[in-house]
């Protein structure tokens, strides 16, 4: 029996955790550090997910057999190469892989050497040198700080003069603090976004099943780009020819140039990816489970999670299972996400609820569950048709009372 480790505190890893609790070859599930919603189905560790020595002793100590990395600090900052003079797995990439999410400059380099199809680019430290090759460029374009920017970096403009603005927010005025430093400028790409998410090690890949993410604040992909508002999966527009060429033109390639550089990938690769009319280009990459995807994905799965990781560890591929029906949900997020917003508002209703619902941003007190994060909850519905599971998705949230959260109410309806 298996005790396993999950590191983070958002609505992927509760749903991580949940999916461990469910296999019947996992003894123990711990999560540091976890939030007080969680601990039906884990016992919380008051550990900081970037305590990477206090977590390989606790991991020592308690005779941990697997640690699953939800977010991506740790892993841009190495926790997999802590772990190294241990026996433990760690599912996740080294220090030096996590860079095809750190660096988005790494990243594009990375698939140039791949030859993998993206959007054309060029890299900017300098600001006066970024607005002049603005000013030649056509439009819509797009600005992405080549660091981490909790999945907000990426800037779409319509004219010069707002891309002007923009690179000096970026690059001059530090909205995304350091990770803005460097930026990326990137010819726009039309299509149908998906993210293609593979569980990796050395060269064998198992895919899990294709899911689509809403990324921008509102309705109709309007406002701010977000962490993600919502999921679902299946996503029935993409094809097994599509599926192929992500796996084939994009993923295969970049895992074999990082394992013939001496850098063998371990963990989840998740593809970003757009369904253009010149084939499948990669919009970004990121080097764990997706947050709000997992949440729609462990909802859909069959297959034992565990067994499935520690197989693929010792070099078994296994075929995964998953359910026939749609699974879709929303994040409800406090008002002003993703720019500043309150904390502290107590969500009633929750009880009332009939369908699994993940916690991203909350804690719980004397008063009940109070909001605490951007993303606060991830409520799911689950059906045989994508419109049935949608009825069912709006009509659980319906039942959670507080004023201080917002959602969209088109998840999935673009595809339905």
């Amino acid at each position: 029996m298996g005790r396993v480790l999950v590191v983070g505190s958002g609505g992927r890893e509760h749903a991580l955790a949940t999916r461990f609790n469910q296999s019947p070859s996992v003894e123990t599930v711990y999560i540091a550090p976890g939030s007080p919603c969680m601990d039906d189905v884990a016992t919380l560790v008051d550990i900081d997910a970037l305590d990477f020595e206090a977590l390989k002793a606790f991991a020592l100590k308690h005779a941990i057999d697997l640690v699953v990395v939800g977010p991506e600090i740790p892993l841009v900052q190495g926790i997999q190469d802590a772990f190294k003079d241990t026996n433990i797995c760690v599912f996740g990439p080294s220090k030096y892989c996590a860079n095809l999410e750190g660096s988005k400059a790494f990243a594009k380099e990375m698939m140039k050497q791949a030859n993998i199809k993206t959007a054309g680019y060029e890299t900017f430290d300098d600001v006066t040198q970024a607005i002049a090759y603005a000013k030649t460029k056509t439009y819509p374009l797009v600005l992405k700080a080549s660091g981490l920017a909790a999945g907000k970096g990426v800037v779409i403009v319509n004219c010069f003069e707002d891309a002007e603005s923009e690179l000096h927010h970026m690059m001059t005025h530090n909205k995304f603090e350091d990770a803005g430093n460097v930026v990326v400028i990137e010819d726009f790409l039309e299509g149908e976004e998906f993210s293609y998410l593979c569980l990796v090690s050395h060269d064998t890949i198992i895919p899990l099943q294709v899911s689509q993410d809403h990324k921008r604040a509102f309705d109709h992909d309007e406002g701010p780009n977000t962490g993600g508002m919502g999921a679902y999966t299946p996503v029935d527009s993409i094809t097994d020819d599509d599926l192929n060429c992500a796996l084939n033109d994009v993923v295969k390639p970049i895992v074999s140039t990082l394992l013939n550089q001496g850098h063998p990938y371990t963990g989840v690769l998740y593809a970003g990816l757009m369904k253009t009319k010149d084939g499948i280009q990669v919009i970004e990459f990121n080097v764990r489970f997706g947050d709000p995807e997992t949440e729609v994905l462990m909802l859909a799965l069959e297959s034992d999670l565990y067994q499935v990781i520690m197989d693929l560890m010792s070099g078994k591929k296994t075929e995964l299972q998953w359910t026939k029906d749609y699974v879709i949900g929303a994040v409800l997020a406090s008002q002003g996400y993703p720019d500043a917003y309150q904390k502290g508002a107590v969500i009633k209703g929750l009880e009332t609820l009939k369908t699994p619902v993940f916690h991203m941003g909350t804690t719980r007190n004397d008063h009940g569950v109070i909001a605490t994060g951007g993303r606060v909850l991830f409520v799911t519905a689950r059906a045989d048709t994508l419109q049935k599971a949608q009825a069912m998705l709006y009509q659980e949230i319906d039942k959670i009372d507080c004023d201080a959260l917002f959602y969209r109410r088109d998840i999935g309806f673009h595809n339905s």
